[in-house]
């Protein structure tokens, strides 16, 4: 009977690691829906409505001075090391660089580059809204701060709106925008809007920021994130780009370089130099001349007798014993006298 083998937590997470053959067909991109639209216009409403307000220095600027003379890292001391520590959250360095870890394995897995394009256009457009709203507006920050009650705009500083705020929304926000699922969308969402009021609060507690620069960082870094749909052809078009660039250099680096046909060499005939020519020839006459100086080696001239004609010679150490009537081969033999019988 054959069982199939339960999987364990530990075996549904090394799944999740290992890459996935193609590009998942269900990953859908964000349109730039009337919903989206709406909130997008309210946020901007939002975001103007509290720069008019710090403008006129309205209640708004009055409660940002009654929080700072209220002086929270005083009232609760003893949160002060967490706070600390909360706080690196919405700094641009070690945000960047954990999002950036994640979503450059999700490029890996699903064989794209939308993650890390997208977390690049929007700290992009971070960077060039908020920072021309700093330098624009320059507001100082509480522990600056010249004259009591004023908005301390125009004098030099940089601190409204807060970037910690709308990195922390930005950032962290960023995952719930590439999420994979409604649900998983809702639920990160939820919690980067928490992060990032959070890291603006602690901000506050520290006395780094006004509270109105913690509300308008929070609209800042929301803004970013709900006009996101209007740049995906762009990232799409570059992802396209990058991807035929890096097919053309693995193509170039996979044929090698044809070389130019070597020429055919054409043999050359060498004609012998007139010298060596006449001392071949020298050489040839003299080695013919010695061989016709050669003595021929002639025997002596001796009877020759014919071999029928030789006497036979016994061999020495022969057992056979002398025959005194042995005729030579072809002798006749002589006449034997006739005897009366």
């Amino acid at each position: 009977m054959r069982t199939e083998r339960t999987l364990t937590r530990l075996d549904r997470v090394f799944a999740r690691l290992d890459r996935e053959p193609e590009r998942p067909a269900h990953i859908d991109v964000p349109k730039m829906s009337r919903h989206r639209i709406v909130l997008f216009a309210s946020t901007l409403a939002f975001y103007v409505a509290i720069v008019w307000a710090v403008l006129i220095t309205s209640w708004l600027v009055r409660l940002d001075w009654q929080v700072m003379f209220f002086r929270p890292y005083q009232q609760w001391a003893e949160i002060h090391a967490f706070v600390d520590y909360y706080v690196v959250l919405g700094q641009r360095g070690p945000t960047a660089v954990m999002v950036a870890a994640w979503l450059g394995w999700r490029s890996w897995r699903q064989h794209t580059l939308r993650p890390l394009l997208a977390l690049g256009v929007s700290l992009l457009l971070l960077n060039i809204t908020v920072g021309a709203a700093k330098l624009g507006m320059g507001r100082l920050g509480p522990h600056y701060a010249t004259s009591i009650g004023s908005n301390e705009m125009w004098l030099g500083g940089d601190i409204f709106p807060s970037g910690h705020t709308a990195n922390a929304v930005v950032t962290w926000g960023i995952l719930a925008y590439l999420a994979s699922t409604p649900r998983a969308r809702r639920w990160l969402s939820a919690l980067s809007a928490v992060t990032s009021l959070g890291v603006g609060l602690a901000t506050v507690y520290l006395g780094t920021h006004w509270l109105s620069d913690v509300l308008l960082g929070w609209a800042a870094g929301l803004l970013i994130m709900l006009a996101l749909p209007w740049f995906e052809p762009l990232i799409a078009r570059a992802e396209t780009w990058i991807l035929d660039l890096r097919d053309r250099r693995r193509a170039r680096q996979a044929v090698p370089a044809q070389l130019p046909p070597a020429p055919v060499e054409v043999p050359v005939l060498l004609k012998p130099h007139p010298a060596a020519a006449e001392d071949e020839a020298a050489a040839c006459e003299a080695a013919s001349a010695a061989r016709s100086a050669r003595t021929s080696i002639h025997l002596a001239p001796v009877p020759h007798t014919a071999r029928a004609e030789r006497a036979p010679v016994t061999p020495v150490g022969s057992r056979r014993p002398p025959h005194p009537d042995r005729l030579s081969r072809g002798a006749a033999p002589a006449a034997q006298p006739l005897t009366g019988g």
